[in-house]
């Protein structure tokens, strides 16, 4: 049954749509809507019954720690909907969790992008031949 294989991923796929418009249109906990939250995957068990739903949230720490809080409070309310948006026989247990992978890459791009500014300073200097070499000075007599 190869078809079964991949209906869990297809129903994921539409779990995240579901929740993202919900969360873009429907939430209005200021908790939640008081910070950037972005449903970035999906992940449901193989029989259904659990989706874990990953989120990134952007925003100052107390912000994501309050969205965090409001998204907790709010997955068993989010059940319901989504059961019977996807037309789900037994609507999964929803679980959010906070991905970091966003900040992450954002913290990297960052990193990468000093030591491109290191390196083209290092490059000038050098370039200029304002760098003094040893044993080279200019109170030589001849």
């Amino acid at each position: 049954m190869a078809g079964n294989e991949r209906r869990p991923d297809r129903v994921a796929a539409a779990i995240r749509e579901e929740v993202a418009r919900v969360l873009s249109r429907d939430v209005q906990d200021p908790r939640i809507t008081g910070a950037f939250v972005t449903v970035t995957s999906v992940e449901v068990s193989r029989d259904l019954r659990t989706a874990k739903i990953f989120v990134s949230i952007l925003g100052d720490e107390d912000a994501k720690r309050l969205a965090r809080e409001g998204l907790h409070d709010l997955a068993p309310q989010l059940r319901g909907p989504v059961g019977r948006a996807l037309r789900l026989r037994a609507a999964p247990e929803i679980f959010f969790k906070v991905d970091e992978s966003i900040a992450y890459a954002a913290r990297i791009e960052t990193l990468l992008a000093q030591i491109k500014t290191s390196e083209s300073n290092d490059d000038a200097v050098e370039t200029s031949g304002e760098t003094p070499v040893a044993g080279d000075d200019d109170d030589r007599s001849d």
